[in-house]
C-alpha cells in the first residue's frame, strides 16, 4: 500500500546524501517534496501541514547544524514525526477485571467488519484467550452466516440466534450474548454490528442502543485503508456519533496510497491497534507506528519478521535438525522439505522479503516473484521414492524424467532443485563442522572452521596439496595443480540454498565480510 509513498519519500531524502551542511533551501526542497508526496497519498491536509511544519522547524535546528551527519540526522527527524502522526506508542487494548471482557466493531458496511471479527477471535485464541463471537448485524444479508463460516474456520464460538435478513433485535442479541458468555465463562466477547454504505441516523442509534446495552470496554472502528482521506470524515462522524476507542485498518494489503492509516490518528486522536493484511485469517497483526514508519522509509520491519517466524516454526524440529547436524547425520531432502514447509507457514514470502531493509530497490523483482515456487518444490520432492530423496545422487537421467512428468514441472526444475540442494547441503555439513566443534557454525574463530585452539588468533595454513600420482609429466602437473586448488577452497566451502556463499577458492573462515553488497552489511551491523 505504502510503496509509492515509500519511494517519493525515501527518494526526496536521497537529495541530502553527502552533503556537510545543510541549507534552508536544501530543506526547503525536501520538506516541500515530501509534503507533494503526503497529498498524492491522499493524507488529509491538516496532518500534512502539521507534519511538514514539525519537519521544517527540527531540520532547520540545532540538532541537525551540530550533528556530524546532517543527512541522517534529517532521516531520523522525518522517521520520528511519521511516528507521531501514526499513533506515537503502540495502542494497548483494556480487558477487564472481571470477565467477560466486551469488544464492540463498527464501521460502514463493506469495511470488512465481519471477517475481522473473526481474525480478531483468532488472535485472541493465539493469546490465550477464550473468545466468543456475538452476530448482532442483523440487517446485511447473510452476515449471520457468514459470521458462522468464520467462526467455524477460526475454530471459535459463534451466538447466532436470529436468522438476520432483517430479522430480530439486534440490541437483545448482543445483551443475550454477552450473557452466554459470561455463563459458559468466555473471557473475551466480540460483537459484529450492522453497518451502512454511508454515514446515517439510523445505523448511528442502533450502534449507540447496543452500546449502553452492553457497555462495551473496547470499541473498535474498522474503517477500510483503501478510502483514503475520506477514512479521516467518517471516523470522525462516529467518534462524535458512538464514540470509539480504537481504530482496526482492514486491507491494509491494497494498492491505494495509504492516506487513512497516515491521517486517521492525526484526526481523531485514537490509536490504531490492528491491521489486517490479506484476505487469510492469519493475515492479521498488531499495529505498530514505529514499524510502520521503518516500513515506509524503506528500513523494513525484521521485528515483525522474526515475530512471525517464532509463532510459525516448529521448536521440536528445529531441535531435532540441529541433534542431527551436531551428530554428522547427512542433510536429506526430506530434511530440505521440513525446512521449505516451515518457511511456507510463516504466510506470503513476498511480503517477508519486503520487510528486509533497502528492499525497495529491488520491488519490481519482488512484484514478479512467484509464491507457488515453494509447491514446486514441494511436488518434484514428493514425486521421488524415500531412496532418491535420502541419496539423491541415484537420480539419473531416467529418473529426473519420472520425476518431472510426476510433480507436472520440467527436467530442467528437477535439475536446478538438485543443484540448489547440494549447495545447502554442503552449507549444512559446514554448519555441522562448527557445531561438532563446539564453536559458532559458519563463524570465523570456532573450533572446526580453520581455527583451533592452538591457532586461535592466527589463520590456519592451508592443507598441503597431494603428490601427484601419475607418471606422466602433463598429467600429472594437472593433478597436481587440481589437488593444490581443493585444499585451497576446503572440503567443506559453505553455500547458500540460493546459490551464495564464500568467494570460488575462498574458505569460509577466511571470507572477509567486507566483500558483501552493502545491503547485506548493513544487515550484519557493519558500516
Amino acid at each position: 500500500m505504502f510503496n509509492n509513498l515509500s519511494d517519493r519519500i525515501t527518494a526526496s531524502l536521497k537529495g541530502l546524501r553527502g552533503h556537510g551542511r545543510l541549507t534552508e533551501a536544501d530543506v526547503d526542497k525536501t520538506v516541500r517534496e515530501i509534503r507533494r508526496a503526503l497529498l498524492d497519498a491522499d493524507v488529509a491536509v491538516p496532518v500534512v501541514r502539521e507534519f511538514t511544519a514539525r519537519v521544517r522547524e527540527r531540520a532547520l535546528g540545532e540538532e541537525v547544524s551540530k550533528a556530524l551527519n546532517p543527512a541522517q540526522q534529517v532521516v531520523k527527524i522525518v522517521n520520528d514525526e511519521l511516528v507521531q502522526i501514526l499513533g506515537g506508542a503502540t495502542g494497548e487494548l483494556h480487558f477487564a477485571k472481571n470477565p467477560p471482557t466486551v469488544i464492540m466493531l463498527a464501521g460502514l458496511q463493506g469495511a470488512g467488519k465481519t471477517t475481522l471479527a473473526g481474525k480478531l477471535a483468532r488472535w485472541m485464541k493465539s493469546e490465550g484467550h477464550t473468545p466468543m463471537l456475538v452476530a448482532a448485524d442483523l440487517q446485511r444479508p447473510n452476515a449471520v452466516n457468514q459470521l458462522q463460516i468464520v467462526g467455524e474456520r477460526a475454530g471459535v464460538p459463534v451466538f447466532a440466534p436470529e436468522p438476520g435478513n432483517g430479522v430480530g433485535n439486534p440490541v437483545l442479541v448482543a445483551m443475550n450474548g454477552v450473557s452466554t458468555a459470561q455463563f459458559q465463562q468466555h473471557d473475551v466477547v466480540i460483537v459484529d454490528t450492522a453497518g451502512r454504505l454511508g454515514i446515517d441516523e439510523e445505523m448511528m442509534q442502533q450502534a449507540r442502543d447496543i452500546r449502553d446495552a452492553v457497555n462495551p470496554h473496547e470499541t473498535l472502528f474498522v474503517v477500510d485503508a483503501m478510502i483514503g482521506q475520506d477514512a479521516a470524515r467518517v471516523a470522525e462522524a462516529f467518534r462524535d456519533g458512538v464514540g470509539f476507542s480504537g481504530v482496526v485498518l482492514s486491507k491494509l494489503d491494497g494498492d491505494a496510497r495509504g492516506g487513512a492509516a497516515l491521517s486517521i490518528t492525526g484526526v481523531t486522536e485514537r490509536p490504531i491497534l490492528f491491521a489486517s493484511t490479506g484476505e487469510g485469517l492469519e493475515d492479521f497483526e498488531r499495529f505498530h507506528p514505529d514499524r510502520m514508519a521503518n516500513r515506509i522509509l524503506d528500513m523494513g520491519d525484521v521485528l515483525t519478521l522474526i515475530e512471525q517466524a517464532e509463532k510459525s516454526f516448529d521448536q521440536a524440529e528445529a531441535e531435532k535438525a540441529a541433534k542431527k547436524l551436531a551428530s554428522g547425520e547427512d542433510f536429506t531432502l526430506d530434511d530440505f522439505l521440513t525446512q521449505m514447509q516451515q518457511i511456507k507457514n510463516m504466510g506470503s514470502i513476498k511480503k517477508m522479503l519486503g520487510m528486509l531493509p533497502n528492499m525497495g530497490q529491488y520491488r519490481e523483482a519482488l512484484d514478479n516473484f512467484d509464491e507457488r515456487e515453494v509447491d514446486r518444490i514441494e511436488a518434484m520432492i514428493r514425486s521421488m521414492t524415500p531412496a532418491e530423496r535420502n541419496d539423491p545422487k541415484i537420480i539419473n537421467g531416467s529418473r529426473r524424467n519420472r520425476i518431472a512428468k510426476g510433480s507436472g514441472t520440467t527436467v530442467q526444475a528437477v535439475n536446478q532443485l538438485l543443484e540448489r540442494f547440494k549447495q545447502a547441503q554442503q552449507m549444512m555439513r559446514t554448519m555441522g563442522k562448527g557445531m561438532a566443534g563446539g564453536g559458532m557454525p559458519g563463524m570465523p574463530g570456532g573450533p572446526g572452521m580453520g581455527m583451533g585452539k592452538k591457532s586461535r588468533g592466527k589463520q590456519q595454513a592451508p592443507k598441503q596439496a597431494k603428490k601427484a600420482k601419475s607418471k606422466n609429466p602433463a598429467k600429472a602437473a594437472r593433478e597436481q595443480a587440481e589437488a593444490a586448488k581443493k585444499a585451497r577452497s576446503g572440503e567443506g566451502q559453505g553455500g547458500s540454498a540460493f546459490g551464495g556463499g564464500a568467494p570460488s577458492g575462498q574458505d569460509v573462515a577466511d571470507f572477509d565480510p567486507s566483500q558483501l553488497p552493502p545491503e547485506m552489511q548493513k544487515l550484519l551491523g557493519g558500516r
